[in-house]
Parts: C-alpha cells; structure tokens; sequence
C-alpha cells in the first residue's frame, strides 16, 4: 500500500473510531484516559516531528534557493511574480468565501440556545484570545517587526516569527550570491548539507504518518462527534463549501493556464501533502512535505522550491483568509449587524493582509481574526461560538 493510502485510511479510521467513541462512551473515565495518554501524546508527537524540522528547512531551503538562483535581477522577477500570485489568490478566496456567506447566510440558522451554551462554553479561551489579540502590532510596525534584531530569539518564540525567518533567509541567500563564490562555496555546501538532512528526517517521521493522523483525528471526533458540527452545521457548510471550490475549481484552472499540467494528475501526485495538510491543520507542519513531494513527484528544481514554498506556508494562507472573511460575516449575522458593501471590501482587504502574517500553525489566526472583528464593530466574544 501506498504511504498516502496508508495516511488515507488512518485518517477514516481515526474519524470513524472518534465519532463511535463519542457516540458511545461519551466523557467515560476509559476515554478520557485513552485521550489524554494515547491518542493526544501520539498526536501531538507526529505534529512536532514535522514542526521541528521547519526551521532549519525554511532557512537552509530559503538562503540555498536564493543563493542558486544567482542572478539578483532574476530573483527579483521570481520573487515579483510569486507575491503578485499569492495576493491575487488569496483574494479570490476571501471573495468566494464573502459571496457563499451571504448567499447562505448561515448565521441566521444558529439556535439562540446553541448561541448562548457556546459563548458560556468558550467565554474564558474567547478573553484570553481577546487580551492577546490587544498586544499585536499592525500597519507600519508590522513592517518593522519582520527586520529582527534578534534573528535566534526570533525564531525562539512559542510560535516562531516566520516572517522575520523568511527576511533573515533571503539576506543571508542575498549576500551570498554577492560574495566570491569561493567564499561563498563552504556555506552553501553546509546549507545543502543542513537541508538534505531535514528531508532524511522528515521522511523518516512521515512513516509515523498513518498512525499519527489516525491519533489526531481520533482526538478531535472523540470529543466533539457530530453534535457541534450539527449546531454549527451551515457555517460549516459554507466554509467546505468555499475551500472545496477554491480548491477544486480555482486551483486546477491556475494549473493549467500557468503550468499546462493535468490537474487530476497534479492532485495524485501531492495526494500526500494533502492528507498532511487536513490532518495537521497546519501549513507549517505540511512544509516538509510538500518540499519533498514538489521535489520528487512534480520534478520541480530545488532552487524554486527552496525560494516560493516557504514563502508560500507564510504568504500564501488562501484557506485562513477565506475562513476569516466568513467567520467575520457570520459573526455579524449572528448578532443581527449589516454590513454594507464598503465594510465588506475592508474585510477582503484586512483578511488577506491578516492572512499573510498568520502562523502557520492550528489556530493561529484566531487573534488576529478577533482584531478583524474589533475593526468592523462585531463583539469579540463571539469569537467563542466558533472555537469549538
């Protein structure tokens, strides 16, 4: 069997055992014993498996891609063309986010009492993110954050700052290609060294892959089963809906207009960072993965992937942005506030700069997502409806 037919079946597994755990041993000492000492260690030891490796992997496969691209004027064309692609993606997804929520509507289907159960719930995690979301700096200063003075206590953080990495590692490739390349011979040859061994690792870690996506999503359904996703049910319909179109009909018209490829043979061949990418939540943690599989299944020169893919699991959050601009318009239906063409266009704007400055880790949107909900006057608390 194929590694993504394994990681396929453990995730229908992980799912089909959670939601029978749930349904029949609903909060039972055996599964919350289960939970806490197997499932949730397991999958939390895949995740930083993979989350380890990033940042040796974006630094090394960043400064390498920009070094070996040599030439400065064409680095600068590349790099012109993948930014003007991610800004331009990224929008379309929040606007077909934005059209299907206001088709839709799905906040006018949520019962007051599921309202009123889910903001008692999640009231203290909706404080705590509220008071977190205050403290981040937006506009011109996020400019300046992303020059670190601290390269190491950067990346030293909780939740690492990719963004001041990512500056970091085009200096360092920058520089690079302006020294003798006998000088610059050594570093590049350690750089090499530095991300041959991640990938060796990362492909080392992706043979847990079957058993820690069957973890990390035995952990989620064992919880929640089916009765959130009942009570939130057409939100959630509307944002598969929009990530299933996004995905499916605007991503195989871009792959055949800019790279003649099939798309049907385009999506078996990444069929793994996929299922990396569903079962992690996280595009940091994908990263890896999809480096590897650009490299070996898609035949891509490391060079452009070493330079557009990390960029890309910062830059390029078409699923964060699409998810903000419909949380952002549910929340408003659910309090009974309209918000006028003019205000929405400020939310397209706001969730595709948000969008790039997210961490690519689980949840990492939600403080900034609240900051969106302060500027648009829609109570921050009701960020506690969606948390579950």
């Amino acid at each position: 069997m194929s590694r993504h037919s394994k990681i396929f079946t453990g995730l229908i597994l992980g799912a089909i055992a959670g939601v029978l755990s749930n349904l029949y041993f609903p909060a039972t000492p055996f599964l919350l014993v289960v939970q806490k000492y197997i499932s949730d260690p397991l999958g939390k030891i895949f995740l930083n498996l993979l989350i380890m490796m990033v940042i040796p992997l974006v630094f090394a496969s960043l400064s390498l891609g920009v070094a070996q691209i040599g030439d400065l004027k064409k680095l600068g064309r590349i790099g012109f063309k993948t930014i003007m692609y991610f800004f331009l993606v990224t929008t379309f997804a929040v606007t077909i986010g934005l059209i299907l929520v206001n088709i839709i509507r799905p906040g006018d289907y949520l019962p007051g009492e599921t309202k009123t159960k889910l903001l008692a719930t999640y009231k203290g995690q909706a404080v705590e993110l509220k008071e977190s979301s205050e403290k981040i700096e937006f506009g011109i200063q996020t400019l300046v954050n992303v020059i670190p003075r601290n390269p190491a206590a950067a990346i030293a953080k909780p939740i690492p700052d990719m963004l001041a990495l990512i500056f970091f590692s085009l200096m360092i490739g920058i520089a690079l290609t302006l020294i003798s390349q006998e000088k610059a011979k050594p570093i590049m040859n350690l750089l090499e060294g530095i991300n041959d061994i991640t990938l060796v690792i990362i492909n080392m870690a992706m043979k847990l892959a079957p058993y820690g996506v069957f973890a990390l999503l035995f952990s989620v359904t064992s919880r929640f089963g089916f009765d959130l996703l009942v009570a939130l049910g057409m939100y959630v319909v509307t944002v598969l809906l929009g990530l299933s179109l996004h995905l499916f009909g605007v991503y195989p018209i871009l792959i055949r207009i800019f790279s003649k490829y099939n798309p049907l043979l385009f999506f078996r061949k990444v069929e793994t960072v996929i299922l990396t990418a569903f079962s992690t939540s996280s595009s940091s943690a994908t990263l890896p993965t999809t480096i590897s599989v650009s490299q070996n299944n898609l035949g891509i020169p490391s060079h452009i992937t070493g330079f557009v893919l990390p960029l890309g699991a910062t830059m390029n959050m078409n699923g964060t942005a699409l998810f903000e601009g419909v949380t952002v318009l549910f929340l408003a239906q659910v309090f009974g506030i309209n918000l006028s063409i003019g205000t929405q266009l400020i939310v397209v704007l706001m969730s595709v700069l948000i969008a790039i400055g997210t961490a690519g880790v689980p949840s990492g949107s939600i403080p900034l997502l609240i900051m969106v909900l302060t500027m648009v006057n829609i109570p921050a608390e009701g960020i506690a409806i969606i948390l579950g």
